[in-house]
């Protein structure tokens, strides 16, 4: 006897219930040992450096016992494993350590630099993702024609254009030579100490401040740092953008749409980019990680008291817990990223869930 139309449905809901929570759980155990593979691995080659941070601390003249006795509080007579077992402990109650190079909490310091980070990242993924996608739906309009070799050569320079090279031509031509743009850092001298950093947002903050001109000031330091920071990215976005939506212009779908005669533009809008919604939110957020993880770089550069200028700085003082600390929260921002894109992606498509 067949069973009835709505124990089906109850069946079919559990089963997808069950594999969404199958699914979560594996997410979940991924995201955890992405984790704790990436400090391990940044634990080891911290350890590999050459730099005593012993030396560091009590000088090269101190005497043995006070050497013994900093190695001791550093808690660096112990073996490695031990080491990093002890980091993890630390770790499990919110304790990240102490910035040899600050003296002060990781944790404060990671809270007072990442901020700048997203700031800037996030702008330079809101540039990158408008130009990217029209760069990418006019090369996939027009295919070998010269906008399309435009779109197809804008690529090729964003992935071999060295962000360091671009980031010092910029300063010295926008900066230095025309006066156009603010020079490195935040804000003007005039604005840097009299402005208070509530939110850690430059823009925010400038906005709120009373003093005048330091809004136009925040957004006259940004523009170069976002622009070479998306260049970097932009190229990659148009070209997954023009790839898909190439392969969606071949389905008959469109070529009923056209039949019925739609305009390529209402295709383009209407028909192909809604289908190709979550290869660009993959695409995206896969570019708003690097961003976050590439602007080491860019923030030397351009002075931009971000994670990235701060995990730099760790890395040539050998800091151990600033690196751990600051690579900790690069890797969680770079699997809460994935997570919410993952999940976006199965709302703007039901078919992934089937």
């Amino acid at each position: 006897m067949p069973l009835p139309f709505s124990s089906l449905n109850s069946a079919h809901a559990r089963t997808a219930r069950a594999s969404s929570i199958a699914r979560a759980l594996g997410r979940l155990g991924a995201s955890a040992l992405t984790i704790a593979g990436l400090l391990a691995v940044t634990f080891a080659l911290s350890s590999l450096s050459p730099i005593d941070p012993v030396r560091q601390l009590v000088g090269d003249h101190a005497s043995e016992s006070a050497y013994r006795a900093a190695r001791h509080a550093l808690g660096l007579d112990v073996s490695r494993p031990l080491q990093f077992a002890h980091y993890v402990a630390r770790l499990a109650h919110g304790d990240l350590g102490l910035s040899r190079s600050t003296g002060q909490p990781v944790s404060q310091d990671l809270a007072r630099v990442f901020p700048a980070t997203i700031e800037l990242a996030t702008i330079a993924m809101a540039v990158c993702a408008v130009v990217g996608i029209a760069a990418g739906m006019l090369g996939a309009a027009r295919p070998g024609r010269i906008v399309d070799q435009c779109v197809r050569a804008l690529a090729v320079l964003g992935a071999s254009v060295p962000i360091f090279w671009l980031g010092l031509v910029a300063l010295y031509v926008f900066y230095a030579r025309l006066h156009w743009t603010g020079g490195p850092g935040r804000l003007d001298d005039a604005y840097e100490y009299t402005i208070d950093m509530h939110t850690g947002f430059v823009l925010v903050d400038a906005w709120r401040s009373s003093e005048t001109g330091a809004f136009a000031s925040a957004i006259a330091h940004l523009v170069l740092p976002v622009l070479v920071l998306a260049f970097s990215a932009v190229g990659n976005v148009a070209r997954l953008t023009r790839t898909a939506m190439l392969g969606e212009l071949g389905h008959e779908y469109v070529t009923l749409a056209r039949a019925k005669g739609a305009s390529e533009r209402r295709i383009l809008l209407s028909h192909v980019l809604p289908n190709i919604a979550g290869t660009l939110l993959t695409v995206l957020a896969l570019g708003y990680a690097s961003l976050l993880e590439g602007a080491v770089l860019t923030e030397t550069i351009f002075a931009w008291p971000g994670i990235g200028r701060y995990l730099s700085t760790a890395l040539f003082a050998s800091d151990t817990p600033a690196i751990l600390g600051a690579t900790l929260v690069i890797g969680i921002a770079f699997v809460l990223i994935n997570g919410v894109t993952d999940w976006l992606v199965h709302v703007f498509d039901p078919r992934l869930a089937r």
